[in-house]
């Protein structure tokens, strides 16, 4: 996924003055870091994180209070605070930073920095699913507030070579030693640089110029920040938004996929509804099992896992009828396929009759705290099969966008490491 037009039509990342915690005025960088926003979706995980110390991140992407507005101006006040107190504090001057992460299986390093904003039909930024307009209308009221990026985007990008350019510049700085480094309760080592020197910095910036990039995680943020861009006419900070840019071709990541909890519907019910629709196959296995039958399936066609009563359903081979009535036309064959297509398409819009907002549907990351939920709450928990990275570019590349959270790439940035503050500039 590059482009070898002129620079100005690729990727132009510059650098900013990183908010950082203080590690004197905090227990440890792990216990006020976080996984992003949108990962947090359990109580328990949510009250985990905030007892974890009372400067976790947590208090500012989520912060607890009865009204949206009541939660973002607390948000607002409490990084305010921080800052006056000196547990946040900016960097002295301006720099790109390089991110690693690593644990026995993997190794992502990537760039952190300022990304020019653009809209998709420029092609520099490629979305590849729906985004949800009350939680864009959420997180803008947030930034909007805040006045500040509190978690990086994650965006990928392909390089063609192992000449000079962003890699070579990351994988240089990694002989340094870093600025902060951590080890998080998942597993995950955590460092991070400033690059600073003028000569590493346009390297990057001209092999980035480039490049065009795919969202990976944070396709509502990154629609945030176009919905601010546009209420800030002006030329300024506005106009670039806080990501982390990963080369994919030298660092793989992994495509997991986002589970469904269906709140008011129990799995007797949803089964019945698929009598003649689907196979149904009850099995009698563990989760990890059940799970490796589903990915046999999924190889095959169309197939997902329902959970919530104490078992596991495996449903696929969907009657063709059924397809050709619920499937939109009119689009590419590989998203006329997807599982998220059958599913949004088929399942919950003309068989189930399920809206889709979140009194009606939770999306959940963590196949075990999906199952747990519906059990819990006598629902339906709908485990779906990764999509191949592959088939996310190819669609991106059509201007073709998924069914909303559809993938979860990953190893997702840590929260907290570094933020970007409006007023810096």
């Amino acid at each position: 996924m590059n482009t070898s037009g002129p620079a100005v039509q690729g990727l132009r990342l510059i650098p900013f003055r990183g908010l950082r915690y203080v590690p004197e005025r905090v227990g440890s960088l792990a216990a006020v870091t976080s996984p992003p926003y949108d990962v947090v979706v359990r109580p328990d995980g949510l009250h985990h994180l905030e007892s974890a110390d009372p400067y976790n991140i947590v208090r500012l992407i989520l912060p607890q209070a009865d009204t949206a507005a009541a939660r973002h101006q607390q948000a607002a006040q409490t990084l305010e605070r921080w800052l006056a107190e000196g547990v946040l504090a900016p960097d002295s001057e301006p720099a790109l930073y390089v991110y690693e992460q690593r644990n026995a299986e993997i190794l992502q390093r990537g760039v952190v920095g300022a990304l020019a904003l653009s809209a998709p039909a420029d092609g520099i930024v490629l979305p590849h699913e729906d985004v949800m307009a009350h939680v864009v209308e959420d997180r803008a009221d947030l930034m909007r507030t805040t006045a500040a990026h509190l978690e990086p985007l994650l965006l990928t990008y392909r390089s063609d070579d192992d000449g000079p350019g962003a890699t070579a510049v990351i994988e240089r700085t990694t002989d340094r030693p870093p600025l902060l480094a951590t080890t998080t309760e998942d597993g995950y080592h955590h460092r991070l640089w400033a690059v600073t020197d003028p000569a590493d910095r346009a390297e990057i910036e001209t092999d980035l110029a480039r490049h065009q990039a795919l969202i990976a995680d944070g396709h509502h943020r990154w629609a945030t920040y176009l919905r601010l861009q546009q209420e800030h006419t002006a030329p300024g900070p506005w106009d670039f938004g806080l990501v982390l840019l990963v080369d994919t071709a030298r660092y793989p990541l992994r495509v997991r996929a986002i589970h469904r909890l269906l709140h008011r519907l129990p799995v007797a019910d949803a089964l019945a509804a698929l009598d003649g629709l689907f196979r149904i196959r009850d099995l009698d296995e563990p989760l990890p099992r059940a799970l490796d039958a589903l990915a046999e399936a999924a190889a095959e066609g169309n197939a997902f896992l329902l959970a919530g009563d104490g078992g596991f359903h495996l449903i696929d081979r969907p009657d063709p009828g059924l397809l050709s009535r619920t499937i939109p036309t009119g689009r590419p064959a590989a998203w006329q396929t997807l599982d998220a297509t059958v599913l949004h398409s088929a399942l919950l819009d003309h068989i189930w009759r399920i809206p889709d907002a979140p009194e009606h549907i939770a999306y959940i990351h963590d196949t075990a705290a999906a199952v747990e939920q519906a059990e819990r709450h006598d629902a339906t928990a709908v485990l779906m099969h990764p999509v191949r990275e592959e088939v996310v570019r190819d669609l991106a590349r059509q201007g073709v966008t998924m069914p909303r959270k559809s993938t979860s790439f990953g190893p997702k940035p840590a929260t907290g490491l570094v933020l970007r503050s409006l007023d810096l500039g």
